[in-house]
């Protein structure tokens, strides 16, 4: 079954608790939590008191993604808020493995997020390490961008990665998912798709993200 996880940062900030409940409510899997910082990516999103706050209105994992330079500075930190996967980039990631190490110490799943010019092969040496890889199909820091078509290539290319070493890594992807491409990208391997524009801007978002699981399927 493939995972549906709506992302926070198109939902409606002035009833924030109203519409996690509706995720709460719907066929999602995971709460997606993009923390941007204006500096890795440009755009300032939320932070912590968000995550924690959004920890205590949620059924669902938290699945978070650091846009973020030096990550490594606030895993605990977001660990204590609530976070149930934390995503690091590997073009702000120094020191991957240890990074990837320091978050599964903490208790969460530890995932790497890759921007559309990164090739997954830069991957080979930590994916055993890894919980979910995250590919962006999008440039990060906006939502409502189109779908980068070049990524169903990667993530076909890192599902054989994948496959041919037995290790039990999620792929997700995120940037420009709709309903239309839901099933396209599943068939090239991914396992888990963030949409938030498409959930969102829908006249009946639940709707939406049971076409999406369905599509998906």
């Amino acid at each position: 079954m493939s995972i549906i996880s709506p992302s926070l940062l198109s939902a409606d900030f002035l009833h924030l608790e109203r519409d996690i409940n509706m995720i709460n409510d719907s066929a999602a899997n995971w709460l997606h939590c993009d923390v941007m910082d204006g500096r890795f990516v440009p755009n300032i999103s939320f932070g912590l008191p968000i995550i924690a706050a959004a920890k205590k209105a949620s059924k669902l994992p938290l699945d978070v993604h650091l846009m973020i330079v030096e990550p490594e500075k606030y895993f605990e930190a977001f660990a204590k808020a609530g976070a149930d996967h934390l995503i690091v980039h590997l073009e702000a990631s120094t020191h991957l493995h240890r990074s990837l190490q320091s978050i599964k110490a903490l208790g969460m799943k530890a995932g790497v997020a890759l921007n559309p010019h990164t090739p997954v092969s830069l991957l080979q040496d930590v994916l055993m390490d890894i919980d979910i890889v995250l590919i962006m199909s999008v440039n990060p820091g906006f939502g409502g961008q189109s779908f980068i078509e070049h990524s169903i290539k990667k993530v076909a290319e890192l599902r054989q990665m994948v496959d041919a070493i037995g290790a039990s890594t999620l792929i997700e992807v995120d940037g420009g998912v709709t309903v239309e491409n839901a099933a396209a990208i599943i068939k090239a391997g991914a396992d888990a798709l963030v949409a938030g524009n498409t959930v969102f801007s829908s006249a009946d978002p639940s709707k939406t993200i049971q076409l999406l699981s369905e599509a998906a399927k």
